[in-house]
């Protein structure tokens, strides 16, 4: 089975993910980290081909990681807002929401190459209304919710790795 991970950029995703796999030697994978490797910078796919290219590329990627098993999962921020990946993941997995503040999110996020969506300054405006949008999405998908906020990397990877166990 693998772990699934999911939720708002800055959330702790790869931080996380990367401690599971310590933890319990599984293999890592951030979806957003796979996509680089193969296509180049995230900005840049969405700049030249459209969100929409990218958004594929990430289906492909789970396509091919929802095959495998015993995987720690690092998904990006957009990825389970597409029920086909969401389908895929769960056939040999369990999803894990990972969420936290607006405030804990703003302290965490910073803007750069790595973040299109929140480019132009815009950076409060646009992650609460991504929150907004995404956290009802995140809530439906998730076999699991856990809060991070005041909460370590490990305290939150050792909480998934017992609920996983019990799965």
């Amino acid at each position: 089975m693998n772990i699934v991970l999911c939720g708002m950029m800055g959330v702790g995703k790869s931080s996380v993910g990367i401690r599971i796999a310590e933890l319990t030697g599984k293999r890592w994978y951030d979806t957003d980290v796979v996509i680089t490797d193969r296509h180049g910078k995230i900005a840049d796919l969405f700049e030249y081909y459209g969100e929409s290219h990218f958004r594929a590329l990430e289906t492909d990627i789970v396509r091919e990681l929802s095959e495998k098993d015993e995987l720690v999962i690092s998904t990006g921020g957009g990825l389970v807002l597409k029920a086909e990946n969401n389908e895929m993941l769960k056939r040999n997995g369990k999803i894990f929401f990972l969420r936290a503040s607006l405030e804990s999110l703003l302290a965490r996020v910073y803007v750069d190459d790595n973040r299109p969506l929140l480019k132009n300054g815009r950076t409060e405006a646009t992650l609460k209304n991504l929150l907004a949008e995404r956290t009802p999405v995140y809530e439906h998908v998730a076999d699991y919710i856990l809060d991070t906020d005041g909460r370590s990397v490990d305290e939150v990877a050792r909480e998934i790795i017992a609920l996983s166990e019990q799965a």
